[in-house]
């Protein structure tokens, strides 16, 4: 299996509109998504509060790409929450049970 970690940091004044998308849009959307078997996301902490993550546990590879397509190593992102983001980044692993 796959884990995959997904972190966003929000422009500034952007982290309450990115949130409703995120509990609206992209948690529902994840979590109905063939291939994966669990769905960890993370909302910000008084300590960082424009930074919200995915951690994501895929079955395998080829679902990975299935959802993403053959650049799974970069991070894609809805249009529409483009102009709410200032940085995203991903990282992969085996993981570990």
């Amino acid at each position: 299996m796959i884990m995959r970690i997904f972190q966003v940091t929000t422009k500034e004044g952007k982290a309450e509109e990115f949130s409703t998308f995120f509990h609206e849009v992209a948690i529902p959307l994840m979590r109905g998504t063939a291939g994966i078997v669990q769905v960890l996301p993370g909302a910000p902490r008084a300590d960082s509060p424009n930074e919200f993550s995915f951690v994501m546990v895929w079955k395998d590879l080829k679902s990975l790409k299935a959802f993403v397509g053959e650049d799974y190593q970069s991070p894609h992102i809805d249009p529409v929450e483009a102009e709410l983001v200032a940085t995203r980044s991903i990282k992969h692993y085996e993981l570990v049970e």
